[in-house]
């Protein structure tokens, strides 16, 4: 039986993808591995791609992620099992969710999987957002007007000159 978190399972080439994705990106990358680390990564705009393993019993560990990537607009891939989840990243032991913030070599691969996954890659849209937030800040700066400099005071050994 599927898990109620699992929006629709991932084709297994694209796990496959992944699984070399991640190995590269441990490597010369950046990757957030485990649910609370993951949580972090999404809510603070970092991560590019989470995945998610469909065997997570409770289901309850894990059930919120696909709502916040919903909300950030981060793309969300599922792995068969936590064991295998935790061998692509490296890990002796199993792994519910990891979140990868840099794919380090894998770049190219990575915006194909999200593209695949119907996402749109992080890439593209930190591109088009920068020069909006710049403009914002240089606006910010006229707004302040410049603050008068007070004269130091004497110090005390000038004082008893």
């Amino acid at each position: 039986m599927a898990k109620s978190y699992v929006k629709s399972p991932t084709p297994k080439e694209i796990v496959d993808k992944l699984a070399s994705i991640a190995s590269i990106a441990k490597d010369t990358g950046r990757i957030r591995k485990g649910v609370n680390e993951a949580t972090k990564s999404i809510e603070s705009g970092k991560a590019l791609i989470v995945v998610l393993a469909e065997d997570v019993d409770p289901e309850e560990l894990v059930m919120h992620i696909p709502l916040l990537c919903d909300e950030k607009g981060v793309a969300i891939a599922f792995f068969p099992t936590k064991a295998d989840l935790g061998k692509s990243v490296g890990l002796n032991v199993s792994c519910a969710a990891i979140a990868i913030e840099d794919a380090g070599g894998a770049k190219d691969m990575l915006n194909d999987v999200i593209a695949r996954l119907g996402g749109k890659p992080k890439a593209e849209k930190k591109a088009e957002e920068k020069p909006v937030k710049k403009e914002e800040k240089a606006e910010k700066k006229e707004e302040k007007p410049a603050k008068e400099k007070k004269p130091r005071k004497a110090k005390k050994e000038e004082k008893k000159e």
